[in-house]
């Protein structure tokens, strides 16, 4: 069974005297210990459908139905560190005093690259390192569900493929469970163990993927052929 399911999930905002429906009918299982990723253009409704499922909005219709307790966590867009808080005090911030171990924390912030940088303000931080910090700081909390809104967006080319990588090695060694928004469909295919596409508030199709995430080549025929499906199914 998926470590959650939504049945019919609906979502409608009014703008302007207007309603605008927002998802339309989700029906979705999303499974334990793996990478889920949402995939669709600007205005799909895939950002909705996460704070759904992560509670931060409810919906209009439907039911969602979670078979294990999860500690969950976030990743926004925005990195939404504490001005006042240097990097190592933004990581740390929400942990209990005896969750605080130095050696972890130091290791996290290693990881996404953040070595020399412990004192800084968010204010000395580039928009990238901002965001490695927010990435660190969702790390240190242990979660074991991680939901990401685009979280690689502003990072330049070379730390993104390095963040990615580590998200790949922290699924596999933790055996967390991944809910990854993304408009890339090379993120998408790098990432996910199953791909949800969703265009108009819809899913349009979903897709698992057989081969391990660990070292996935695009260029292969099967990625490629992939990539086509997905482009047809958005219609771009």
């Amino acid at each position: 069974m998926a470590g959650i399911e939504l049945k019919n999930i609906q979502k409608k905002y009014s703008v302007e005297n207007r309603v605008i429906n927002v998802l339309n009918g989700i029906n979705l299982q999303i499974p334990r210990e793996s990478i889920t990723v949402i995939l669709g253009r600007s205005g799909c409704g895939k950002t909705t459908l996460l704070r759904i499922v992560g509670g931060l909005e409810d919906a209009d219709a439907g039911e969602m139905e979670c078979d294990v307790e999860h500690k969950t966590t976030f990743v926004f867009q925005e990195s939404r560190l504490m001005p006042w808080l240097n990097v190592w005090d933004n990581v740390k911030f929400g942990l209990k005093k005896q969750e605080c171990d130095k050696m972890v924390i130091q290791s996290i912030i290693d990881t996404v690259g953040l070595h020399g940088f412990e004192k800084a303000y968010p204010n000395q931080l580039s928009g990238g390192m901002q965001q490695r910090t927010a990435i660190a700081r969702a790390l240190a909390y242990n979660p074991s569900f991680i939901m990401m809104d685009e979280p690689f967006a502003a990072l330049d080319y070379f730390t993104r493929e390095q963040m990615q990588k580590e998200l790949i090695r922290l699924q596999r060694d933790r055996g967390v469970s991944i809910l990854f928004v993304t408009h890339s469909i090379d993120e998408a295919l790098l990432l996910g163990h199953k791909i949800v596409v969703i265009e108009g508030g819809q899913i349009k199709a979903e897709f698992m993927l057989k081969a391990d995430n660990k070292e996935r080549n695009l260029l292969e025929p099967e990625f490629i052929e992939l990539k086509k499906n997905i482009i047809e199914r958005l219609d771009l």
